[in-house]
C-alpha cells in the first residue's frame, strides 16, 4: 500500500505543487498552474465554464483551490486526472478525516468550548462540510468533462440515486423528504444560529477602541448584511436620509437596500469626520494606520480576535448576522416576510431558522425555575366535598 495507506490515513502531508493565481480576465479571474506556471488546461476549462455561467469570482477561486488539492494528491499517486476511480476519491476523503488543517492549529490548552460564550472552538482538523463541498466540486468538474466525453468513464465521486430521483420529482411546495446520504458524503451537524446575547454584545462593542470599529460592527448587527457585502460599500451607496445602504448580495450578485439603525449612521458620520471622506468610487472603510487601504476581511477578522483575546470570548463577523436575524425573528412587530426580505432569504425556511428560543435566554429561564419555592397541593380526602375545603383553607 506505502504512500497510499500513508494518505489515507493523513499521516503524509500533500506536496506543494501548483498554484492558484489571479488574472486579469473577466471569463477565467482564477486559473491553476504547475510548477511550471503553465495552465492546467483541463482545470482551467471548468473554471472558465462555470465564470461565464455567472459564479462570482469568489466561487471560481474556492473551486479552484479544491481541485489543486485534488491534483497534488493525484501528483503523490502518479496519476493521471482522466484515469482515477472511487479509491482516489475515497483516499482523498480519508485524507481530509486524518489530517491537520493547518487553518486551525490549537494549542493543547484550548478548551473544547468557551465557557462565556458557550461556543465551541474549532475543530483541529477539516469540517464535514469542506470535505462535502471538496466532493462536489469534484463531481462538478468530471460531470462538465464527461458532458463533452472526457475523462473516466464513469464520474468517480459517487452519488445517491435513490436521493437524486426523489428531489427530481418532488414540487417545491412538499417538505424535502430523509434520504441516505451517498457514500463518503459526511454527516454535517444542524447548529442552532450564533446569536449574541445581549450582555455580551454591549461588552463586545464597548471592546472597539475607535468610530470606524464601532460604525461596523452597529451596522453589521442592524442591517444583517454580511462582511464581505458591507466591507464593499462607497460613500454613494449610503442613503443618509433614507437610513439604509445599498450592498451587493452575495447570492444574486445584485445591488439591493437594507436599512440600519441610527446609531450605525452616528457612528459612521464620525468616522468620517475623523478619517475624512473616501475617493470617488473607493470604499468607505479604511486602514487607520501606514498606507490607507482598503479594509480587507481579514483585517475585520483581526480587528474581532483584538476584542476576542481581551474578553475572552471567541465571535466571528459572521455572528452578528446571526444576531440581527434572531433579533428580528423574535420581534412581535415585525411578521417573518419582512424579516425574510432584510435578510434576502430566498425561502422562508431558512428565515425560520432563528424563530426559537435562545439558548442563554432558556439558561436564564431555567436558572429561575430552579430557584422558586415548591408549592405541595393540598389534595383532600376521599369524601370531603372540594368546595367545602376551598371555604375553610381558602383557594
Amino acid at each position: 500500500m506505502g504512500i497510499r495507506e500513508d494518505l489515507l490515513e493523513g499521516r503524509v502531508a500533500l506536496k506543494p505543487w501548483g498554484d492558484v493565481v489571479a488574472t486579469e480576465h473577466k471569463s477565467l479571474p482564477f486559473k491553476l498552474v504547475d510548477c511550471g506556471g503553465a495552465e492546467v488546461e483541463p482545470v482551467c476549462r471548468f473554471l472558465r465554464d462555470i465564470a461565464l455561467s455567472g459564479r462570482s469570482p469568489l466561487t471560481v477561486r474556492s473551486y479552484a483551490m479544491d481541485l489543486l488539492r485534488w491534483w497534488r494528491l493525484l501528483q503523490m499517486l502518479g496519476i493521471s486526472w482522466d484515469q482515477v476511480n472511487t479509491d482516489e476519491v475515497a483516499m482523498l476523503v480519508g485524507w481530509f478525516r486524518s489530517a491537520e488543517n493547518p487553518q486551525r492549529r490549537r494549542s493543547a490548552l484550548v478548551t473544547p468550548v468557551n465557557t462565556k460564550t458557550g461556543r465551541p472552538h474549532l475543530a483541529a482538523g477539516y469540517a464535514p462540510s469542506t470535505i462535502n463541498h471538496a466532493l462536489s466540486v469534484l463531481s462538478a468538474f468530471y460531470a462538465y468533462h464527461g458532458f463533452y466525453g472526457r475523462g473516466p468513464v464513469i464520474n468517480p465521486v459517487p452519488v445517491s440515486a435513490s436521493r437524486r430521483n426523489a428531489l427530481a420529482h418532488r414540487s417545491p411546495l412538499e417538505p424535502v423528504p430523509r434520504m441516505a446520504r451517498a457514500p463518503l458524503r459526511q454527516k454535517e451537524p444542524s447548529l442552532a444560529p450564533r446569536a449574541i446575547p445581549d450582555r455580551l454584545w454591549d461588552e463586545l462593542f464597548d471592546a472597539m477602541t475607535c468610530h470606524r470599529d464601532r460604525a461596523l460592527l452597529a451596522f453589521l448587527v442592524s442591517s444583517a448584511a454580511r462582511a464581505s457585502e458591507l466591507l464593499g460599500l462607497t460613500l454613494d451607496q449610503v442613503d443618509w436620509a433614507g437610513q439604509r445602504i445599498w450592498v451587493v448580495s452575495k447570492g444574486s450578485h445584485v445591488l439591493e437596500p437594507v436599512p440600519a439603525s441610527p446609531d450605525a449612521f452616528t457612528f459612521l458620520a464620525l468616522y468620517l469626520e475623523e478619517a475624512g471622506l473616501p475617493g470617488q468610487g473607493e470604499p468607505v472603510w479604511r486602514t487607520l494606520r501606514g498606507e490607507t487601504k482598503p479594509l480587507s476581511y481579514w483585517a475585520l477578522r483581526r480587528m474581532l480576535q483584538r476584542a476576542n483575546a481581551k474578553l475572552g470570548t471567541n465571535w466571528t463577523a459572521h455572528d452578528t448576522r446571526h444576531t440581527a436575524a434572531t433579533r428580528m425573528a423574535n420581534d412581535p412587530h415585525l411578521t417573518l416576510p419582512q424579516v425574510q426580505t432584510v435578510l434576502r432569504h430566498r425561502h422562508l425556511s431558512y428565515t425560520l431558522r432563528y424563530v426559537r428560543t435562545g439558548v442563554e435566554e432558556l439558561f436564564d429561564q431555567l436558572q429561575a425555575h430552579f430557584q422558586r419555592p415548591t408549592v405541595e397541593e393540598i389534595r383532600p380526602a376521599a369524601g370531603y366535598d372540594p368546595a367545602d375545603m376551598a371555604v375553610v383553607f381558602g383557594g
